[in-house]
């Protein structure tokens, strides 16, 4: 009796209670030490980028404007979950209202759009650097950046908003128990109660036109990357132009990747036990903003030189 009480207070309360690594609640301690340090790599790694493209008037050029974009993006993700991961790890707290759970998957979801299409522009920026040299500076001016900046976040901010807004006004009358130690739309949707057919096609028209549109012109530019390059003479101008767009592949994998697994594992993965779904969640939300910086760290000549010169300046 005691027992259906709870769970009737549950579902009627706009309380959401979010997972951590479900049947390992004695090791979320030790499971804090990890991720706290993934957390303030990616807050130490991303502001290091922005930095360093800040600071160095070598890095002002439209490249590494957009790189700019993907660390800010990548800092703001890892700004939007810290406090829900770590609060369940340090045993802080479990519980999420509704409105701050509708607002969490709005900066979840919308950062994900503005990293796809950040990582578009990048890919088009290569497209021109490699098949239209001589034309690079007239077609990526200052002006036009700014403004494929400003339609990226104007297209994430926007496109997501009638499915979040909709959120607010469902009925939830399943067990408020989220899947992820963060809120997803599509984790919300699954305890509403209510007709949730417009959310569910608009949500997918949204990762076709979004995501899986941009992966598309992605992969389209690098054929075209391809067959330029193929078709120059030299060995070394073939390598040294690829070699010019390999940080960004990198990038698109490490975005692209964790998506499908997250996506796959929704969709078919019903019968696999929870923690593989809180992985793959984790994987989702961590696994880019921590990488982008250390492969455009590693990868790219200016940026790499640039950081060796400060870290001597500090070390001496």
């Amino acid at each position: 009796m005691l027992m259906s009480a709870s769970s009737a207070s549950i579902i009627n309360s706009s309380i959401f209670i979010l997972t951590g690594f479900p049947g390992l609640d004695q090791y979320h301690p030790w499971f804090s030490i990890p991720f706290s340090s993934i957390y303030a790599m990616v807050f130490l790694g991303n502001c290091m980028v922005l930095h360093v493209i800040r600071t160095e008037s070598s890095l002002h050029q439209p490249m590494f404007y957009f790189l700019a974009l993907l660390a800010l993006t990548d800092l703001c993700m890892g700004l939007s979950t810290v406090h829900t991961v770590l609060g369940i790890l340090w045993g802080l707290n479990q519980e999420v209202n509704l409105d701050a759970c509708i607002a969490q998957s709005y900066f979840i979801h919308g950062l994900s759009c503005t990293e796809s299409g950040v990582l578009l522009a990048m890919a088009f920026d290569r497209f021109i650097a490699i098949c239209n040299p001589l034309r690079y500076t007239s077609i990526l001016t200052n002006n036009r950046v700014i403004h494929f900046m400003v339609t990226i976040l104007m297209r994430s901010a926007l496109s997501i908003l009638p499915v979040i807004i909709r959120l607010k006004f469902f009925p939830y009358c399943r067990p408020h128990i989220l899947s992820h130690s963060f809120c997803l739309h599509q984790d919300l949707l699954r305890l509403a109660c209510s007709d949730i057919r417009f959310n569910s096609l608009y949500a997918l028209a949204l990762v076709i036109c979004t995501l899986l549109l941009d992966a598309v012109l992605i992969l389209i530019s690098y054929i075209f990357i391809l067959h330029t390059v193929l078709a120059i003479a030299s060995r070394e101008e073939r390598l040294k132009s690829l070699q010019t767009c390999v940080s960004h592949i990198c990038a698109v994998l490490v975005f692209y990747i964790p998506i499908i697994g997250l996506t796959m594992v929704h969709r078919f993965g019903k019968h696999l036990s929870p923690l593989v779904h809180v992985l793959m969640g984790n994987i989702y939300i961590l696994f880019p903003p921590l990488m982008n910086p250390i492969i455009y760290s590693v990868k790219t000549q200016q940026i790499r030189s640039r950081m060796k010169k400060w870290f001597s300046l500090k070390m001496g």
